[in-house]
């Protein structure tokens, strides 16, 4: 598995974390590598760090509400040790395990307001395919951008692999793809995402994978 942590292919960036490194020096700053152990069975799959969650902590959905609601869940559900992603000092919970579960991001670098470009999304594409290349047998998208950098990585057509809130997609090598809103403030606020609804899909995947 190749490390991102040095990764500078995209200039812009690139050049907009050493710009909120310099203004927040005790933030992480740099790309943020995947978080729970390679070979898992579950990978999630998010857009990309937060300015003030995983952009400052270093750990995927980890300081912001996503990832309050998101390890919540995979608590409830057996996929982690515990539903607190934060230790009691604001930092990143290092008592925290996943179990049998793995979380990406389709793209690892903080994006200016949160929106990565298209071709920043196609450059880190193949840290994703790494991801998939250890053979996940379910894989949840959150969000469009995620479920389509899924199956950019996996070289399959979008348009064979419609985006839905709760679809599940067989794919050809065996995965099964999961789609969710995702688990952001703005979707859970507006109720386009409430926790029951999360919870269905997770609920889903641990069916799946026989964990109840």
């Amino acid at each position: 598995m190749r490390s991102a942590l040095d990764c500078r292919r995209c200039d812009r960036l690139a050049g907009f974390l050493d710009e909120v490194g310099a203004s927040h020096p005790g933030y992480h700053a740099r790309p943020v590598a995947s978080f729970g152990d390679e070979g898992s069975r579950f990978l999630i799959v998010g857009l990309a760090p937060g300015m003030h969650g995983a952009n400052r902590t270093g750990r995927p959905f980890t300081g912001d509400y996503a990832g309050n609601l998101l390890y919540g869940t995979l608590y409830r559900h057996g996929f982690a040790s515990s539903p607190e992603p934060l230790d009691a000092d604001g930092n990143a919970n290092q008592e925290l395990k996943l179990l049998d579960c793995r979380i990406a991001n389709a793209v690892r670098c903080l994006p200016p307001q949160n929106k990565p470009l298209p071709l920043e999304i196609k450059a880190c594409n193949d840290y994703l395919a790494d991801e998939l290349s250890m053979r996940p047998r379910a894989v949840l998208a959150l969000g469009t951008i995620a479920h389509q950098a899924v199956l950019a990585a996996a070289r399959l057509r979008k348009a064979d692999y419609p985006f839905a809130h709760g679809a599940r997609h067989d794919l050809p090598d065996g995965t099964v793809l999961f789609d969710s809103y995702h688990c952001s403030r703005y979707n859970t606020q507006t109720r386009r995402l409430t926790g029951e609804m999360f919870d269905s899909v997770i609920a889903s995947i641990a069916s799946h994978l026989g964990k109840v």
